[in-house]
């Protein structure tokens, strides 16, 4: 399984992209595929083709009417592991015994 970390944005739609980041997550959500959204972006979890089909959708939903796109994106590959958007963080909660701020 996959976790796939990205942020999309178009850079001449002015400084609020909101509506641009709402179309990226009508995509994500009707994926199917396990997903978080955060400030900053969006982490799906996946089958590679799976994560990397809805990125490319994406891209694609926002180039329909976006002349220049910028895209960030890093994956973290575990064989043989799913559910990994709770568990790794469970697991740092769990050593350092507190409660921390997470979605």
């Amino acid at each position: 399984m996959v976790l796939l970390e990205f942020s999309i944005a178009p850079l001449e739609k002015g400084t609020s992209v909101s509506e641009y980041v709402a179309r990226s997550l009508k995509i994500i959500d009707a994926s199917g595929l396990d997903y978080r959204l955060h400030a900053m972006g969006t982490i799906v979890e996946g089958e590679l083709d799976q994560v990397l089909e809805v990125l490319r959708d994406c891209m694609k939903a926002m180039a329909a009417d976006c002349d220049r796109i910028t895209c960030t994106a890093k994956m973290d590959y575990r064989r043989g592991h799913s559910g990994r958007l709770a568990t790794k963080v469970e697991s740092v909660v769990e050593k350092l015994d507190t409660q921390l701020k997470t979605l």
